[in-house]
């Protein structure tokens, strides 16, 4: 393996232990804004949004599945999209409609995506269905619970009414940033790799790490659920 490509290796690896870390939780900081905040404030909004996304790992992971095999701008412009559209529309919708959902449940959802994709990417559905789900229709139907995912960290704190829907769609933007920049990342990061013909030899390995990331989040979030019914 040459110097260059374990020092990518180490860099994928120092992301993932950093985004770990930091999960997509609310700093004090944050939290004591939300709190306190009164009326339109939808630049402090949007950053908060791209911040989220960018330590958000769950998410992140899921993304990274579903561009894994993509290598065409506009076959990764579609995908990113049906996400996007599914998780923008259950984000606003969760919280100006108040819809209530367990975090821990939707979290160990967004959990189960990651294993999907990952399994989907291993071609686990041809081998033992027989065919292939349509891609996109899962990527937006597990957007929408991403995005119910970003509703229920919100709903947490109670907003001032005022300004509601303003500040929410300066968050999503934020989210769309942010879902921007890591991916761009991401993308930089994979483009290289994809040059030596490690990418295909470690995908299979790759991609079950992916689905034992996703079992390791399921099992966190159950067990949370759980231990606070």
């Amino acid at each position: 393996m040459s110097i260059r490509l374990k020092n990518i290796l180490v860099f994928l690896t120092l992301l993932l232990v950093s985004v770990t870390v930091y999960g997509h939780g609310v700093d004090g900081e944050t939290q004591s804004f939300l709190l306190n905040n009164k009326g339109v404030a939808f630049g402090p909004f949007l950053y908060i949004g791209a911040k989220h996304m960018i330590t958000g790992y769950d998410h992140l992971l899921f993304l990274v599945g579903v561009i894994f095999f993509l290598y065409r701008p506009r076959e990764i412009i579609t995908y990113v999209s049906f996400f996007t559209i599914g998780h923008s529309l259950t984000l606003l919708l969760g919280v100006m409609a108040d819809i209530n959902v367990n975090a821990y449940l939707i979290d160990a959802i967004i959990a189960l995506s990651i294993v999907y994709k990952g399994f989907d990417n291993l071609g686990g559905f041809k081998q033992f269905l027989g065919k292939q789900p349509n891609t996109k229709i899962a990527v937006t139907i597990f957007g929408l619970f991403h995005g119910f995912g970003l509703a229920t960290k919100l709903q947490e704190f109670e907003f001032d009414q005022e300004g509601l829907f303003v500040n929410l769609l300066g968050f999503n933007l934020g989210v769309e940033i942010g879902q921007f920049l890591a991916l761009g990342l991401v993308l930089l990061v994979l483009s290289v790799w994809r040059k030596y013909d490690s990418y295909l030899k470690f995908s299979k390995t790759t991609n079950i790490a992916l689905m034992a990331a996703g079992f390791l989040l399921l099992g966190f979030q159950l067990a949370g659920y759980f231990t606070t019914i």
